[in-house]
């Protein structure tokens, strides 16, 4: 069954000039997608469709088989999570207090949180690696700590569906492995759907089932990383050229980007597998 049904939508900021052009897309439960494309390509925006903080200007979306503009805000918020890329002036609350922000939806009315909405706060707060911040200031931390506080704070929601807008931003290496590690594991083991934008090709392509590739506002592709992540849509959609071939390990592909005094070798023989230009899919 599918969590999310996107059918022709459509959405634009300004009445001319159309953001989002009748974007198909199903995401099944319990399903991990990748959603790639270049900066400029609808991404964001989409995920905000899918959180209700914009509503389609045309076509449906749906959530569970409900549409997604008839639910309740508090609805969303108990069901969807969403950890965007900016999160906009932050007041000195502290890491804990931020995380148990989380638990809001499921309050049921009460003023204050209850044992059972600090353990999970408590959980999440180790989960990625914060616990030690916890009576911290969000505005005393770095961006990669706040980033991780962030994304507690989602999985505190507890939600049956996460969107993830970039979130190996201001991440190092190791947070960025251990950060998937924590919602691909989530995502296999309590069947949390989860749709993540990332600009890394091969962070996307190790955690996902399937990709979504972006282009001019629609679906350019979608499919397993081995069918989505080849030299010639690559190319067509991020004008940058690659080599791909397969990670040490087998089991997933591996995008290498092409030095510029390369491009002339790879150029030889690639160009015959080389379009203009990618035509999105409606």
């Amino acid at each position: 069954m599918y969590a999310l049904a996107v059918e022709n939508v459509s959405f634009g900021y300004t009445p001319d000039v159309p953001t989002l052009r009748n974007v198909l897309l199903d995401v099944h439960k319990g399903e991990f997608l990748g959603l790639i494309g270049p900066n400029g390509s609808g991404k964001t925006t989409l995920l905000r469709l899918l959180d209700r903080i914009y509503i389609p200007q045309n076509g449906h979306i749906r959530f569970n088989g409900r549409d997604i503009n008839l639910l309740s805000r508090t609805e969303i918020a108990q069901q969807i999570a969403f950890v965007p890329q900016d999160t906009g002036p932050l007041f000195p609350f502290t890491v804990l207090e931020i995380v148990l922000m989380g638990r809001a939806p499921h309050s049921r009315g009460r003023a204050f949180e209850n044992p059972r909405d600090r353990d999970i706060a408590a959980e999440m707060l180790s989960l990625t690696d914060v616990a030690h911040l916890a009576h911290q200031p969000i505005t005393a931390l770095s961006g990669g700590e706040r980033q991780r506080v962030f994304i507690a704070r989602a999985l505190a929601q507890q939600p049956q569906l996460l969107l993830l807008d970039e979130p190996n931003a201001h991440l190092d290496i190791a947070h960025q492995i251990e950060i998937f590690d924590i919602i691909r594991k989530l995502n296999r083991g309590s069947g949390l759907t989860v749709i993540s934008v990332s600009h890394d090709l091969n962070l996307a392509g190790a955690y996902s089932d399937r990709v979504a590739m972006m282009v001019c506002g629609a679906i350019a592709a979608v499919g397993t990383p081995e069918e989505v992540f080849t030299e010639s849509l690559i190319l067509d959609v991020f004008r940058t050229p690659v080599v791909v071939d397969r990670h040490p390990s087998g089991s997933v592909p591996r995008v290498t980007l092409v030095h510029s005094e390369q491009t002339s070798l790879w150029a030889g023989r690639t160009s015959a597998h080389v379009s203009n230009r990618v035509e999105p899919t409606s």
